[in-house]
């Protein structure tokens, strides 16, 4: 393929705006051929200075503008699903943004959806494999010269959460991220998960279980235990620490600037995981598009993200209910690579 790729970007918030700018100025090989979003102003707003762009209030129209080969789904999590199926009967790639979607049924049926089509077309969000940090430690991982895994530990703050955010969603949202980075590090699926609930900080809204602290068993007998605080009010902090038999490795130490004045030293600290995570983000489109234009799809699957929505049904269970809940996958099926890969 020597013509650009025209990508059609379903959403145009937060996140798909910056898609949206990023596919305009970052990545090479793809312009963006049509926006969609239920907000025509957003929309309008988002594409506006991009030439050869058509603006719809309905993703499927968008799907059919002219010029459109692939898809970026940046919309709401509920929303995926029927986007992806649409996808899926026009033949058209996808990147989708996590969560594939929300429930692990519906998540089930775009697996099997894409099973009947014998083929992959849709590539998973899950952008911390393309973080150099975490792709150095996998390589490290799989070198095996600090012997078996036998423990992840994680943390994972925010400044703040946003409006509507819930207890569950710390499972579910934040600490899904977690929950794929795991299973793509150690190659393993989770098989176990228990939530424990510390006293809530005073940061935190009224009524929101925040931080918890949230530990998975593996098939193999690793543990991964993840902090999670979104209202920890002082940065975006990511970081992960593997403990092997020989030896430990850790990431996300912020080796950020430091900025030195008269009396005193200040390093910076990210605010949002825009910018903390910025180059992967870059990596994961640009590496979406270049397979994508050779005809292949590559990176997360989506037995990925069903994996990822069963795990966090399993946690949100753990949290409202205590206990440890078991989690029970479906029979992977023979489309998709083995775990981590």
């Amino acid at each position: 393929m020597t013509e650009l790729l025209g990508v059609a970007v379903l959403g145009a918030g937060h996140m798909g705006a910056d898609h949206i700018r990023r596919l305009d100025r970052v990545i090479s090989g793809a312009r963006v051929a049509a926006v969609a979003d239920p907000d025509a102003e957003r929309a309008k707003e988002a594409a506006a200075g991009l030439a050869g762009v058509t603006v719809h209030a309905e993703p499927e129209a968008a799907l059919d503008a002219p010029g459109v080969s692939a898809v970026l789904i940046a919309s709401p999590g509920p929303a995926h699903e029927e986007a992806l199926l649409a996808a899926f009967a026009r033949g058209l790639p996808v990147l989708c943004e996590k969560p594939m979607v929300p429930d692990s049924a519906g998540a089930l049926r775009i697996v099997q959806a894409e099973v009947r089509l014998g083929r992959r077309l849709a590539q998973i969000g899950f952008m911390r494999r393309y973080d150099a940090e975490y792709r150095r430690l996998k390589a490290l991982l799989d070198e095996g010269s600090l012997g078996r895994p036998l423990m992840l530990h994680c943390t994972h703050r925010n400044v703040s959460s946003p409006p509507g955010f819930t207890s569950a969603m710390l499972v579910n949202s934040s600490v899904s991220h977690e929950i794929d980075a795991a299973r793509w590090l150690l190659g393993q699926e989770l098989t176990a998960v228990t939530v424990l609930r510390p006293v809530p900080s005073t940061g935190a809204p009224e009524g929101l279980a925040d931080p918890q602290f949230v530990l998975f068993e593996t098939e193999r007998g690793a543990l991964v235990d993840v902090e999670v605080f979104v209202n920890c009010g002082f940065g975006y902090q990511v970081r992960c620490e593997a403990v092997c038999e020989a030896g430990s490795a850790r990431i996300g130490d912020e080796h950020t600037m430091v900025v030195t004045t008269r009396g005193g030293a200040r390093e910076e600290v990210a605010q949002d995981y825009l910018v903390r995570f910025a180059d992967a983000y870059d990596r994961e489109v640009q590496a979406w598009v270049d397979a994508t234009r050779r005809g292949e799809v590559t990176g997360p699957s989506v037995w990925d993200g069903y994996a990822a929505s069963v795990v966090a049904e399993a946690g949100v269970r753990a949290l409202e209910h205590g206990g440890r809940v078991a989690v029970d996958l479906a029979p992977r099926p023979e489309l998709y690579a083995e775990v981590g890969r």
